[in-house]
């Protein structure tokens, strides 16, 4: 029976994945019952073991078959010495040194490259299918947010399953007449030449204020300027909401999709559209090039530095201004009439829902009152505990220890990678009415690569201030007589990051009593001093400032004078306003000396503060207690 070399040598087996002590594949023999060891292995990638049909077939091939043990242990092959021997594999032989292992693995194909043990057979497993999952460090703020999403097992992933459900047919039904309805589609037959997209069912629950958040991308910047501004006159703030927003954007191109599982009329016809459809790559733009035609049809002026602020100004000092996002928008003014208009023009032109008063917007709840607007995110705040089982943990005041430094910490125990970076995606979130959490958050976001338990523990004590801060937010308050003045901050940490050495800077933007804008955010280059950080975070901070001045401005509140910007470094305030120190500066990158063109130009002034006045200090640096707490009201933080 000795076979030659012209004769087929392969093995049939079972991939158990790879091995912990060769640079090889562990296999099951299923002829020999038996774990080998080989690096010459070839894949059917498109096929999968069915446990269940081999053990009709043949029983001698189940793993699990206490038989198959005995006559196993009772086989003396082994690679291992006694001493190396794991606990549970019998062996009876050894090589006679580790150099006649070496030359065992290093043997080609024809030598058999095949090392078998002796192992007791594993129990069976079914294949599974794995997880999606998140790899990287350079994952930007969409992604996170998208994180934040993930609820596993509750939203039906296949027609079948939906058709078992009465809420969900009356879903599709309703979906398929607003398509109908809106003349997005018309049935025809594929031209030939033409490519046809198909389409699926996509199952997907839409969360209310008691629920979950799904991916956002609205600048909140904007949005919590207009609240602050509305606050201040006493302007009331409302809601509309579009229905299905993405079938209403007109196409140029020629687009056919498959008729819908479950509502075919003619099999031998598609779809062609006329109107965006949920999915396409175009939807987007085709919507949002339909509302703003629909914004300059009437007299509405898009602010050029934010693309989704539309203006329309009246006699007499009138004003209407409208955020959008996608779908939703808010809307406010001096002028109840301009309002009233409004709302009643978007209806006749889009199916709309009236939602009143602003109360939930993006999932940040809103509270309008005689004395102000105050925005925060309870519920959201609540989930986020409940979801990671932080729901009945210890409070503590502050989120992140005085004076502690997080490292890559290389020997510690590593955690589960994809609950952390969830935890992360969904206090991210939460920083749109939290500037207290954005320097403690951006701190453990820099470990997502990989977490260990130095890293878990920092994220659950930000989950145990959060438990202890629930009802905290932003107020602004109704101002009277005073001018609309911006204000800045900006602050470093001169060289905390203990791995690279480089610095964290953060500013803070108040607007009448509250922080509308605010970045806690490591620098992109290593700094030779303080002075060269604060100037590079205060360079940053005028960047943010020139476009606030912007948006300002085209809500008719321009700043007169130049914008304040407060430092506590004098020496970065003395090059901002003169090139001195030009042997310890000429380094610095050319960019960063923008800053100096807008004090030269009378846009941005920096002035010096005390230390223990800097409202961005908890945007740079773990701090004491009474120092946090106090800065922390001074961003107009409260419990509404």
């Amino acid at each position: 029976n000795q076979k030659s070399k012209l004769d087929n040598k392969s093995i049939k087996c079972v991939h158990f994945g790879l091995s912990e002590e060769y640079k090889a594949y562990e296999l099951y023999n299923l002829e020999k019952k038996k774990i080998i060891i080989s690096r010459d292995v070839v894949f059917e990638e498109n096929k999968c073991w069915n446990w269940n049909k081999n053990e009709k077939e043949n029983d001698s091939q189940r793993i699990d078959n206490d038989d198959g043990i005995d006559e196993e242990i009772n086989t003396p092959v082994a690679v291992k010495t006694k001493d190396e021997t794991n606990d549970g594999i019998d062996t009876a032989t050894t090589p006679e040194n580790n150099q006649q292992l070496d030359e065992d693995m290093h043997t080609s194909s024809d030598d058999n490259d095949v090392i078998q043990f002796q192992l007791p057979p594993r129990n069976r497993r079914p294949p599974q299918s794995l997880d999606d999952f998140v790899t990287g460090s350079d994952i930007d703020e969409d992604e996170l947010h998208n994180l934040a999403t993930y609820v596993p097992n509750e939203d039906l992933k296949t027609f079948d399953e939906a058709v078992k459900s009465q809420v969900w047919v009356e879903a599709m039904n309703q979906e398929i007449d607003s398509i109908e309805n809106n003349k997005t589609w018309q049935l025809t037959t594929l031209p030939e030449g033409a490519n046809v997209i198909g389409v699926k069912w996509i199952y997907k629950t839409k969360y209310n204020e008691k629920g979950e958040i799904d991916k956002y991308k609205a600048r909140w910047d904007t949005i919590r300027a207009i609240l602050a501004l509305s606050a201040k006159e006493n302007w009331k703030v409302f809601q509309l909401y579009v229905k299905s927003a993405f079938l209403h954007g007109e196409l140029l191109e020629d687009i056919y999709v498959e008729q819908p599982l479950g509502y075919q009329k003619e099999n031998d016809k598609v779809y062609k559209l006329s109107k965006a459809l949920y999915g396409l790559k175009q939807a987007p733009r085709a919507w949002y090039s339909k509302i703003e035609t629909y914004f300059k049809l009437e007299n509405f002026e898009k602010c050029p530095s934010e693309h989704t602020l539309f203006v329309k100004y009246g006699d007499n000092g009138k004003i209407l201004i409208v955020s959008l996002y996608v779908d939703d928008l808010i809307y406010t003014g001096n002028d109840l009439h301009m309002m009233h208009e409004f709302k009643n023009s978007m209806q006749k032109k889009f199916a709309m829902t009236d939602l009143g008063k602003m109360k939930y917007f993006l999932g940040v709840e809103v509270t309008q009152s005689e004395k102000g607007i105050f925005i925060n995110q309870h519920k959201y705040a609540a989930e986020i505990l409940s979801r990671f089982g932080m729901e009945n943990c210890n409070k503590v005041s502050s989120p992140i220890v005085p004076g502690c430094k997080l490292v890559k910490d290389e020997n510690g125990k590593t955690t589960d990678t994809r609950e952390f970076k969830q935890m992360v995606g969904s206090l991210m979130y939460l920083l749109a009415t939290r500037p207290d959490l954005a320097y403690s958050v951006c701190l453990v976001a820099r470990y997502m690569d990989r977490p260990t338990e130095m890293h878990v523990a920092a994220i659950k004590r930000i989950l145990r201030y959060l438990k202890g801060t629930l009802t905290d937010g932003i107020m602004y308050k109704k101002e009277t007589g005073e001018r609309l003045e911006l204000v800045g901050w900006s602050d470093s940490d001169y060289a905390g990051d203990l791995n690279d050495r480089k610095s964290t800077s953060g500013y803070v933007f108040m607007l009448s009593s509250g922080a509308i804008s605010w970045s806690s955010k490591k620098q992109p280059i290593v700094t030779l001093s303080t002075t060269e950080a604060e100037y590079v975070a205060a360079a940053s901070c005028a960047c943010q400032c020139l476009w606030l001045r912007n948006v300002l401005k085209h809500l008719r509140k321009d700043q007169i004078g130049c914008t304040k910007i407060y430092c506590d470094n004098s020496s970065s305030i003395k090059l901002s306003k003169n090139p001195i120190m030009h042997g310890r500066c000429k380094h610095i990158d050319v960019r960063f000396h923008f800053l100096r063109d807008l004090a030269k130009e009378g846009t941005v002034e920096l002035t010096h503060c005390k230390s223990q006045d800097q409202l961005a200090d908890p945007m740079t640096k773990p701090l004491k207690l009474e120092s946090f707490l106090k800065l922390k009201t001074g961003l107009g933080m409260m419990v509404f």
